[in-house]
């Protein structure tokens, strides 16, 4: 973190200058969450002693328990990473052909599909939530479509009842991609119940994490024994393999972290919420700057600080502020540019996709996320946000102090 008086000079609008940065340390979005350092290496030194480091160990065992009590769900596998999750419960759902699922979202969504050689279908999202648009599903779906993934965008939960009933309705299997929502809820209940399963991200840059790892969570109790069976190569006890399967194995060092992390889980969300706030209060009547917001009836881990920017309102494009922030060491980030369906291989299956989601392809222009988590303080978000309120005021003077070239500012 940057001391504020060496880094700035002016708080409420800053001088940009390519060779003096305003942040000497870059900022970057999704900086990992360091929970108790010695309570997590004493955990290290106990699996190092113990020389129980993977194969089911205690720490995971105990941080399954842990978010099945805290998610409020039956069963929890914990995996070596969100993709292997939803491959595992992609597979153990019973999916093949085609699955209907949103563009707007990050790859591995699609790929976890692709990869098993099931067919992605992209469906438009709702401009309000981001989240998958239930009423763009129906007509997607055909004879050879086996199920529906929603994501939960942002920890903004789907219309998960409009999409349990379309799956009712069809007879097809729901997962839901919920890396980005632990500790979120819909309509009070916490998210990772609702479906037939849901995966949970826990990768280094999600607020809580276990270095690399993820978890199924689901209450379908031969949904859960299929995915723990396939997570751990098909064993069902010493040399007895009944089921295919891959290593998709916690080892205990990520579990160590897993655990740890959560005893400081309300800490790591208290600081989101605070700075989510200093956005709000500092972003306010910036003119085409609009910042996603969160119901405060639910339980929110508020780790993603998403801005629309509205090139005709502000006079400057999505990407001429990236680049003006980048300069200043300040790593925005173009989620989820440019969208599943203009990344390979989808953009060659299917060079047409986007006439059918203009919902995505507007979004994928205009969203743009900021720094937050433990690593970043008030002081940095007020001068995040200064060099925000610069760089719309005097769009070609900020660009050229930048470096940036006239054609990147519009």
């Amino acid at each position: 973190m940057v001391d504020s008086k060496e880094s700035r000079t002016d708080t409420e609008r800053p001088v940009l200058r390519a060779d003096r940065p305003a942040f000497r340390e870059t900022l970057h979005v999704g900086r990992p969450n360091i929970g108790d350092m010695e309570r997590l290496l004493a955990r290290v030194e106990d699996a190092l002693e113990r020389r129980w480091l993977t194969n089911r160990g205690p720490y995971v065992q105990e941080l399954e328990q842990r978010i099945c009590e805290y998610v409020g769900v039956k069963h929890c596998i914990a995996v070596c990473n969100a993709t292997i999750g939803l491959e595992l419960a992609i597979r153990a759902a019973g999916l093949g052909g085609e699955v209907i699922v949103p563009s707007f979202t990050f790859v591995a969504t699609a790929h976890a599909l692709q990869w098993q050689g099931i067919t992605p279908v992209f469906c438009d999202v709702d401009p309000a939530t981001h989240n998958i648009d239930p009423a763009k599903i129906e007509r997607l779906i055909t004879p050879r479509t086996t199920g529906i993934i929603g994501v939960h965008v942002w920890g903004r939960a789907c219309n998960i009842k409009a999409l349990s009933d379309i799956s009712d309705r069809h007879g097809l299997p729901l997962l839901f991609d919920a890396a980005h929502a632990f500790g979120c809820s819909y309509r009070r209940k916490m998210i990772g119940g609702f479906g037939d399963a849901e995966v949970f991200s826990f990768h280094a840059t999600k607020f809580f994490n276990t270095f690399e790892g993820g978890a199924v969570v689901t209450n379908d109790d031969e949904l859960a024994e299929t995915v723990s069976l396939m997570s751990n190569f098909g064993f069902a006890g010493l040399d007895n393999v009944i089921y295919i399967g891959t290593n998709g194995k916690m080892c205990e060092v990520s579990a160590a972290m897993g655990l740890t992390s959560l005893e400081s889980l309300d800490e790591f969300i208290s600081v989101n919420r605070r700075n989510h706030q200093a956005y709000q209060r500092h972003l306010d009547g910036i003119a085409g700057v609009t910042m996603v917001t969160f119901d405060e009836g639910e339980r929110n881990n508020y780790q993603y600080i998403v801005l629309e920017i509205d090139e005709s309102a502000c006079g400057v494009s999505r990407d001429a502020l990236v680049e003006i922030l980048h300069a200043q060491n300040v790593r925005a980030r173009r989620y989820f540019y440019p969208g599943c369906h203009r990344m390979e291989p989808y953009r060659s299956y299917y060079p047409n996709a986007g006439l059918l989601l203009p919902e995505t392809e507007c979004l994928s222009e205009r969203v743009l996320c900021l720094p937050t988590g433990t690593a970043v303080s008030e002081d940095d978000v007020a001068l995040i946000c200064a060099i925000i309120g610069t760089a719309i005021e005097h769009p070609g003077a900020a660009s050229a102090a930048c470096g940036i070239s006239e054609d990147s500012a519009t």
